[in-house]
């Protein structure tokens, strides 16, 4: 017995050393922590359970019988976050580069398989170099695996990718069917094929953080959902994450005690909007005056900066805020907008997150490279998530609703439960210059006629007051009461129970 627990001692030993302590010095000098460092302050301390340290590859290729490291490259197993339990894996690049073997994915894919058990987040920490090459087609056969799971806990319980270094190949579709990825600055980075293949097909030179790096994935692609500075400011992000989302898609989201009262008033919000119709405003403001304590957790700050996306509370429970971006492309909605918030709505719908709609957009994006690259079926993307859902729904228009953007953004058509309107919104086909030189284009040559008729459309038309007189506004409210009136309509509707017909599954215009 004695023995066993020697070898057991030195088998945990060098599990927990990894690929050795140069490979550890070289990990550190990189900034980048260590496997299990990254899990120690993901994870509440003392809470970690981990599993299967003393798994080994089986391959026998290439001279990999000879070179076996307990774990073989990825530390898996469940602990809790603010005391919420979550299951994680992560990757060390301090054995055989972190690569994927047939036993590495088999460990990931135990992790995912209890987490959709029991219910709970999973949180993956990828650090590799792809896939093992000695393996061959076993490894790939790995990721495929992975894949499924992926695939299968999508809308059951919640997925988490935290990419803190290489990330290439068949590895990124991984993280690319997880619910977020947070990725790191200057050492991480994600493409399907690196900087020498690029240049060997296409002839192009670029460098790797250029291809696929954080500041790419978070500006050019929208890949990715934020990028830290560090790996111990993403740790700590994917904390305050967590505290925002439901365990599964059978609970609700976790509330806190509510210190902000409901009832509070900003009288501030009742200037926000300028008197010049086509002058901006920042949105975000509405936002942080709306939710408790200020409190805003945005995702991708940096994409598609027309529309603004992240979580909140309001009196204490978890709130999906969508926002038009009026110093943005005045908020109109376009192809990467309306593909960045139909996401975020369906995440929301998935796991029983109310929906806060602001809404100020003057259409869709106009021209030949918003049509040549889709925006019809892309625009319809936003659309089909709106109407899917069935979570609470409040909307409130600040300014404008043209067009069919006016549809799309939560309105009372799409099942909207609660549909508020600032004194200052105006529901229309489309702006009043736009709608009198069609309506009366035969005076068109008269420009003082042309200026009397859309005075007169203006008046008419530009208010809230028609949609109201067809119940298709609730109640025109005073910007000051947002607040209030947001939380009065969530708390009524927090019982609410709203389902689609069934079928398999729906055909959302991909």
């Amino acid at each position: 017995m004695q023995e066993i627990i020697r070898q057991l001692d030195e088998k945990r030993a060098k599990a927990r050393l990894g690929g050795g302590q140069k490979r550890i010095d070289a990990q550190h000098s990189k900034g980048k922590l260590t496997a299990r460092e990254r899990i120690e302050l993901l994870l509440d301390e003392g809470s970690f359970e981990e599993w299967d340290m003393f798994k080994e590859h089986r391959c026998t290729e290439f001279g990999m019988e000879a070179d076996h490291t307990p774990g073989d490259g990825v530390v898996i197993g469940y602990g809790t976050v603010n005391g919420r339990l979550v299951f994680v894996f992560s990757q060390d690049f301090t054995v055989f580069g972190g690569s994927l073997s047939e036993t590495h994915a088999e460990k990931i894919c135990k992790v995912m398989d209890h987490a959709m058990k029991v219910g709970a987040p999973v949180i993956g920490l990828n650090d590799s170099g792809g896939a093992r090459i000695q393996e061959g087609v076993d490894s790939l056969g790995g990721y495929a695996d992975v894949f499924q799971r992926n695939v299968m806990a999508s809308g059951v319980v919640p997925q988490i990718s935290l990419i803190m270094g290489p990330c290439a190949g068949g590895a990124v579709y991984s993280p690319a069917m997880t619910d977020f990825i947070f990725m790191v600055k200057d050492s991480s980075y994600m493409f399907v094929t690196g900087p020498e293949v690029v240049k060997t097909v296409t002839h192009e030179e670029v460098t790797a953080e250029e291809l696929g790096g954080a500041v790419t994935h978070n500006t050019k692609s929208g890949v990715a959902d934020l990028a830290f500075e560090n790996d111990v400011e993403a740790l700590m992000m994917t904390r305050r994450l967590i505290g925002f989302i439901p365990s599964s898609n059978r609970e609700k989201a976790p509330t806190v005690p509510a210190v902000d009262a409901a009832e509070r008033l900003d009288h501030s919000l009742d200037t926000l909007v300028p008197t010049n119709p086509n002058q901006p405003y920042d949105m975000k403001e509405v936002i942080v005056k709306m939710v408790d304590d200020g409190d805003f957790f945005e995702l991708q700050p940096d994409y598609a900066k027309n529309i603004i996306i992240g979580f909140a509370r309001m009196e204490g429970a978890p709130v999906g805020i969508v926002a038009n971006q009026p110093l943005v492309l005045a908020g109109c909605l376009d192809i990467k907008s309306s593909i960045k918030a139909a996401r975020f709505v369906r995440f929301c719908d998935a796991f029983n997150i109310p929906v806060v709609t602001l809404v100020d957009v003057p259409g869709f994006m106009p021209g030949t490279t918003q049509e040549y690259g889709g925006i019809i079926k892309h625009g319809a993307k936003l659309l089909y998530a709106y109407a899917e859902c069935t979570v609470p729904k409040v909307t409130i228009i600040t300014r404008k609703a043209y067009g069919g953007a006016y549809d799309v953004m939560s309105s009372k058509h799409l099942r909207g439960d609660v549909n508020f309107a600032w004194p200052s919104a105006e529901i229309a086909v489309m702006g009043p210059k736009g709608a009198v030189e069609i309506i009366f284009r035969g005076e068109k040559d008269d420009p003082a006629k042309l200026a009397q008729r859309e005075a007169e459309y203006k008046a008419r038309f530009a208010n809230p007051f028609v949609a109201g007189s067809r119940g298709f506004i609730d109640d025109v409210i005073m910007p000051h009461e947002t607040r209030k009136r947001v939380c009065r309509s969530l708390s009524m509707l927090k019982n609410k129970e709203l389902e689609n017909p069934w079928r398999k599954h729906g055909n959302i215009p991909l």
